[in-house]
């Protein structure tokens, strides 16, 4: 199996299409991460019960984050996928976040997508045509998961897809750079 953060991710600039790789389904407990030295994903975490991942969960290939792993991404899609699954999405915004840990702070951003095969979701372009409670949620997920494992989650902003593209294209340069 080849390295999956090394797969091309195919941005394009006029659609904001591109790949994503599904580390942790929507609705699991369980955290999955991508090990790129086994090429395998390995359990990282498991959350209390009562707290799941509320939308599939994983990464931009061929990106690096300030955190030193693939841009992270956030999958609106009709079911559930799977552990590994690659699939076209259209970015549509990003949440842009500070990750606090040992009294260390770093940019620790989740994009926002569409999978390209939905059709619950395929009218949504911008974070803004989600409901307010959505996002909400959304945002309260990530400060209370961050809470229970010892962090601080601080919200930025909640931006639109050029931003989220633009992301993208920077972390595909730290990429490249760290390569």
């Amino acid at each position: 199996m080849p390295d999956l953060t090394r797969l091309p991710h195919g941005l394009d600039r006029k659609t904001g299409m591109c790949q994503a790789i599904i580390e942790t389904p929507r609705g699991r407990r369980t955290k999955f991460n991508y090990d790129p030295k086994t090429r395998a994903f390995i359990v990282k975490a498991l959350m209390p019960e009562g707290l799941s991942f509320p939308l599939d969960f994983g990464f931009i290939p061929s990106t690096l984050a300030e955190d030193g792993d693939p841009i992270d991404v956030m999958v609106l899609i009709d079911e559930p996928s799977f552990v590994g699954a690659v699939m076209d999405v259209r970015l549509i915004g990003a949440m842009e976040a500070e990750e606090t840990e040992h009294g260390k702070t770093e940019r620790n951003d989740r994009l926002l997508a569409v999978a390209h095969c939905s059709h619950a979701y395929a009218d949504i372009k911008t974070p803004d045509d989600l409901p307010t409670t959505f996002i909400r949620d959304l945002t309260e997920f990530w400060v209370n998961k961050h809470r229970l494992e010892g962090k601080r989650f601080k919200v930025l902003a909640i931006s639109d897809g050029p931003a989220a593209m633009e992301l993208v294209r920077k972390g595909s340069r730290q990429a490249k750079k760290a390569a």
